[in-house]
Order: structure tokens, then sequence, then C-alpha cells
């Protein structure tokens, strides 16, 4: 048996998302290492409205809360719907991610996935524009998530086209 053999309780949770940090430093095999015993979830999907109290009252339901870590735009230092949340046990993680992922927290429906663990810097978006990616390219419009996509607005598609 291998140190990579995944046990049944964890094949569930793991199993949820392919998704790998591709900022990892280290191999893929490292990362997996590292998942399979991590106590740090990333929660996506939330609100930019949504507080660390709120996150905190939702995720102590399954265990004692270690540290959250929000993520911020980098640019505007403001959040932009993600954040890490780190618990003291991998038992209680494990709750989480059964019982919390795919749960409404401020009418949106949240997603929870293993991380390899946190590392000052992974709190800013990733985006071009200091948000997250997946925000950028967004074409509908969100109230939750600050309106249009980043790289789709109304408003400038417009004055493209010369329709303003």
């Amino acid at each position: 048996m291998s140190d990579l053999t995944i046990p049944f309780l964890f094949q569930k949770s793991i199993a949820l998302s392919s998704y790998r940090d591709r900022q990892f430093r280290g191999s893929e095999g490292d990362q997996d290492k590292k998942l399979l015993t991590s106590t740090t979830l990333y929660v996506g999907n939330l609100s930019f409205f949504t507080t660390e109290e709120q996150i905190h009252e939702l995720f102590s339901r399954t265990g004692d809360v270690k540290r959250i870590i929000m993520g911020l735009d980098k640019t505007t230092k403001t959040p932009c719907g993600f954040c890490f949340v780190e618990y003291y046990t991998r038992q209680d993680a494990e709750q989480a991610m059964r019982y919390i992922n795919q749960t409404r927290l401020d009418d949106r429906i949240i997603r929870t996935d293993w991380d390899a663990g946190f590392i000052d810097g992974r709190q800013y978006g990733r985006g071009r524009s200091g948000g997250q990616v997946r925000d950028e390219y967004r074409k509908d419009y969100d109230p939750g998530r600050g309106g249009f996509g980043k790289r789709f607005n109304p408003s400038m598609e417009m004055e493209k086209g010369g329709l303003v």
C-alpha cells in the first residue's frame, strides 16, 4: 500500500473536484499528498458582501475553525468572492466538505474544495484586473459579485460598437 492510497473516507471528499492549484510549488504528486492531510478548504462563489463573521458562523458548525483568510482584490483590497478556511483537525475539515459544500450563504450556492495549505499572497485574486479570473469572463449580471464581468461591460461594448 503506497502512501498515496486514498482511504475510503477521503475518496468522496477529494473526488468532489479535480481542481489543482497551478501556482503550487512542487510536483502534482506533492500536491496530492498535501491534499490528503490538509485541514484547509478553499471556499468559492461567495458574494463580495459576505463577511468573515458569516463564514465563521457557518463553518464553525462542523468544527473548530483555526483561521479564515478572505480573498481580496489585489488592486482595491476589497473582498472578491473566495476565502480559505483552516481547521485544527482533518476530521473537522472533512465534515465541512460533506455538509457545507453546495449550501447557500448570502443567497449564493458556495463550493468548498480541498486546499494544499494557505501560503501568504494567495489571498489576492489572480485575474488581470485584480479580482478572480472567473469574474472577468462572466457575461451575466450578478449583483452579489459586483455586477457584470470585468471584461464584459455592456456600456463599454456599446461604445466599441459605436452605439453610444
